[in-house]
């Protein structure tokens, strides 16, 4: 299996740690062999030097030239529509998942655990029935 995720120019990642954490960002240039100059594409995202161990790389990649100002990343962004792709990736979809769950109230987590058991009996008795018809 071959490494496809590389730090590069254009290169959008997510930040997984400090105050900006969980939102998208645009590798803009390499500062070090540690940090990277990184840039939002909107204005939650200031532009800054971050610890490349607090990014991880997504597969998704746009045109832009080194040390871009943030109108042309921005541009880039939009145009390669880069945050529809990402909420449709099963990453997203399990962040935002986890985010959800971890906002519900008691009420909230006792209706999923009874809906859970109704799934899982319903569950229960075809597999039943499965397995009796495989015996006759």
């Amino acid at each position: 299996m071959v490494y496809s995720r590389f730090v590069e120019v254009g290169r959008v990642a997510l930040i997984n740690a400090g105050p900006d954490e969980g939102k998208l960002c645009v590798v803009v240039d390499l500062v070090d062999q540690n940090r990277a100059l990184i840039d939002g594409p909107c204005t939650s995202v200031c532009r800054q030097a971050i610890n490349m161990k607090h990014l991880s790389l997504t597969d998704f990649k746009i045109k832009i030239g080194r040390s871009a100002r943030s109108g042309p990343v921005k541009k880039a962004f939009e145009a390669a529509q880069v945050q529809d792709k990402w909420e449709q990736t099963a990453w997203a979809r399990k962040l935002a998942m986890r985010k959800k769950r971890a906002t519900l109230n008691d009420f909230d987590r006792f209706k999923l655990k009874l809906a859970k058991q109704k799934k899982n009996r319903l569950l229960r008795t075809e597999v039943k029935k499965l397995k009796k018809e495989a015996k006759l």
